[in-house]
């Protein structure tokens, strides 16, 4: 996969990328990263970037031609198919399926914004989607590309070391992820649940399986109550009702 970045900020998202697996991933040729900074593409001494919005209000809005002829430059550079995806607070709010999604290109344009925001213009004609990371707003996008980076590429194959982390996680079924423990058994008076130690396979993936359901229906209701009566055997429909019971009798 080839990505390109779009940022008054190269190096922080050079810098903080090239560590981990997506820093690996660059090495062993699974993905490349390059950064293009939109002051190279402006007319002025000054590289000036940004300006006054029209009809007044706070901050400075980033204009037009710097913008577009970056993503210019980062096409020119790719086959020309790579979709030009803009961090914004109006976008539509990443999750694993997005990840998952965005893993199926081998090209990738991200732009990242700052200042109180993009010329429309810019938006309407060169942009193919926008996307959010949540209902907060940052000082730019940077944050939020690398983000979205990191959660796409190490879904690649042969981004990491072991392939079921891919699949054996979080959100992969619509759920949380399971409690983990390693050693010592036993730690200031915390014990290893004894049936990580049983060596009972199957009895492992149940309790896995009960725990998910449970930490889900606990920290994450909106995520359970989304998931579809097809999605869910008697036996995981028993555990939630069981542990609803349980946190309304505490």
């Amino acid at each position: 996969m080839n990505i390109c970045v779009v940022s008054l900020f190269p190096e922080m998202v050079k810098k903080i990328l090239n560590f981990g697996v997506i820093g690996r991933s660059e090495v062993n040729g699974i993905m490349s990263l390059s950064v293009i900074n939109p002051r190279d593409f402006t007319d002025d001494n000054y590289q000036k970037v940004d300006d006054k919005p029209y009809g007044g209000g706070p901050g400075m809005v980033m204009k037009y031609e710097p913008l577009k002829r970056s993503v210019e430059m980062a096409k020119a550079n790719f086959s020309g198919t790579a979709p030009v995806i803009l961090l914004s607070p109006q976008g539509t709010r990443f999750n694993q399926k997005t990840a998952k999604r965005l893993s199926q290109y081998s090209e990738l344009i991200f732009v990242c914004g700052r200042y109180e925001g993009i010329d429309q213009r810019f938006i309407e004609s060169n942009v193919d989607e926008e996307i959010s990371i949540g209902d907060f707003v940052l000082t730019g996008g940077e944050i939020g590309v690398m983000a979205i980076i990191d959660a796409t590429v190490r879904l690649l194959p042969g981004a990491l070391g072991d392939e079921s982390s891919r699949t054996d996680e979080s959100f992969e079924e619509g759920l949380l992820e399971y409690p983990h423990y390693t050693r010592p058994r036993e730690i200031d008076g915390l014990k290893c649940p004894d049936v990580l130690l049983s060596g009972d396979h199957e009895a492992i993936k149940k309790w896995r399986k009960e725990q998910s359901i449970i930490k889900t229906s606990k920290n994450r209701p909106d995520l359970f109550n989304n998931l579809t009566d097809s999605e869910l055997t008697d036996i995981q429909k028993n555990i939630s009702k069981k542990y609803n019971k349980q946190l309304k009798n505490e």
